[in-house]
């Protein structure tokens, strides 16, 4: 396992998130990568976490010392598109 020492190594592209902002979201009582991702939006970008979450992982084992079955994924989150009010109430405006 690479240790994650550079607190500026940019983790998750899409939200500009770091290591060390990583780390703190850790020491803030984030047990997980859906923890992680609550406190940083690390995971919610534009890949939505498939560049990122193994990476995220590797801190939370690292900082915490859990082995890879301990630290579960995050859920997944079906992609959406956006609808108008109108769409909701039957009306004809899509």
């Amino acid at each position: 396992m690479s240790k994650f020492t550079d607190d500026d190594m940019l983790v998750c592209r899409c939200e500009e998130i770091t290591v060390g902002e990583i780390k703190e979201a850790i020491r803030q009582g984030a047990r997980d990568v859906t923890g992680v991702k609550r406190r940083t939006r690390a995971g919610m970008g534009l890949c939505q976490g498939r560049t990122c979450e193994k990476l995220v992982q590797a801190i939370i084992r690292q900082e915490l010392g859990n082995s890879a079955e301990e630290i579960s994924s995050s859920t997944p989150r079906p992609p959406v598109r956006p609808i108008t009010f109108g769409s909701l109430v039957g009306g004809d405006d899509q």
